[in-house]
């Protein structure tokens, strides 16, 4: 059996056209990717695993701490240690006071101010310590604290509370 060459061509023209659909993109053929039909600006950002998150090898150890200063801890004149008086009268009418007998101290430098705080930054017989007033149940305590908010140490600062206190009637 011979075959013609006519269909031979035929055959090997169809076949060829097949192949030549099946790889072409045909949809059929294709999967299609909704993450990669939009612009390469658009598309989501692939992070490899090990970068999703900053290294901590070598990173600083944060030391337990033992205790903070909170805002009801700065309210209470309840220990001992605190170099302060109480006055019945609202902080506003107490700061402005404090600024007074401050400005009129002899020897007294104030540094700085913040009514919003209720400090005073002073600089007094050698000492740098803030006057801080705050807001109590019965009205105002006035303490001096360091800056870390302890309470300050030191002949200045008890000094200038006996002055203060003398004066504002605490």
């Amino acid at each position: 059996m011979s075959v013609r060459p006519h269909v031979l061509r035929t055959g090997v023209l169809t076949a060829l056209a097949v192949a030549v659909l099946a790889t072409s993109g045909c949809s059929w053929f294709r999967k299609e990717n909704a993450l990669y039909a939009a612009a390469p600006e658009n598309r989501p950002l692939e992070v490899p695993p090990d970068l999703d998150r900053p290294g901590t090898a070598g990173a600083m150890v944060v030391p337990e701490q033992t205790g903070s200063v909170s805002r009801s801890d700065m309210g209470a004149p309840a220990a001992a240690s605190h170099v302060g008086f109480a006055v019945p009268v609202e902080r506003e009418a107490v700061f402005e006071q404090v600024g007074q007998v401050l400005a009129a101290t002899e020897g007294l430098d104030v540094v700085s101010s913040a009514q919003l705080l209720g400090t005073y930054d002073v600089s007094y017989e050698g000492s740098n310590f803030m006057v801080r007033i705050v807001p109590t149940e019965g009205g105002s305590f006035v303490s001096a604290v360091d800056p870390r908010g302890q309470p300050a140490q030191g002949d200045a600062a008890r000094k200038l509370m006996e002055v203060l206190g003398a004066q504002i009637g605490g």
